[in-house]
């Protein structure tokens, strides 16, 4: 599993160098994100250094700060960086991240300094995973590598999310739940109590799953249901 940084259990000599790979909407909101950690810990964590995207901006700045390139710019640079990929399809970020292939490119677990994250809880976040402000995680809770809870999502005890798997915001995981790699729960959506989703699914905005879904498909409604 990643270190995650929290502002309160770490210190550095030095804010590390960061960059977000992904220059639209949720980038700018993943700015926002770090600007958060670094007012909440004693000493800034992190140096945002600017945007990467394999589709340049349509301005030279982005949040008030540069685009710096593609990916293969960022495969190129010459020092350590840490990267947050803000990319919100799945399919998306598993694609990026697969191309993101220097060994001096490192991929931390971001959260929010006002999501709770206490030891007895046993939350366990693998490397590259987002966990945006007003989240709500409780016990016993596995994420995969990338995964994104954006914002005000909740996941209920011994849920499991497997690697790139995407909440949009207020989504919610029921406890026991499991999420297998790539599935995307829309805005509101919920999986409850011991339902498991499969690889690739995408489960749309304020649907209800209800019971299993298979891979690679996508539901809607209340109860949710395959569509054509």
């Amino acid at each position: 599993m990643s270190q995650l940084f929290f502002p309160e259990y770490d210190s550095f000599d030095a804010a590390l160098p960061l960059v977000i790979f992904g220059a639209g909407g949720l980038g700018r909101e993943v700015a926002v994100l770090i600007h958060q950690i670094n007012e909440a810990a004693t000493a800034p964590l992190w140096e945002l250094r600017g945007f990467y995207d394999d589709v340049a901006p349509a301005a030279a700045t982005v949040a008030g700060l540069p685009y710096l390139g593609t990916a293969a710019d960022l495969n190129a640079a010459r020092e350590p960086l840490h990267v947050a990929v803000a990319v919100g399809s799945s399919a998306g970020r598993a694609a990026v991240v697969s191309r993101l292939t220097s060994p001096k490119l490192f991929f931390p677990t971001l959260l929010h300094p006002g999501v709770a994250h206490e030891p007895y809880q046993n939350l366990q976040l693998a490397e590259g995973c987002i966990v945006q402000q007003g989240c709500i995680l409780t016990t016993d809770i596995q994420l995969g590598r990338f995964v994104l809870l954006n914002l005000g999502c909740t996941l209920g005890h011994d849920a499991a999310l497997a690697d790139f798997c995407s909440l949009m915001p207020h989504a919610n995981v029921g406890g026991a739940a499991r999420l297998e790699t790539g599935v995307y729960l829309g805005t509101n959506a919920t999986v409850i109590q011991g339902v498991r989703v499969g690889a690739g699914t995408i489960v749309g905005a304020g649907a209800v799953a209800v019971r299993d879904l298979p891979a690679g498909i996508t539901a809607v409604g209340v109860p949710a249901r395959a569509i054509l």
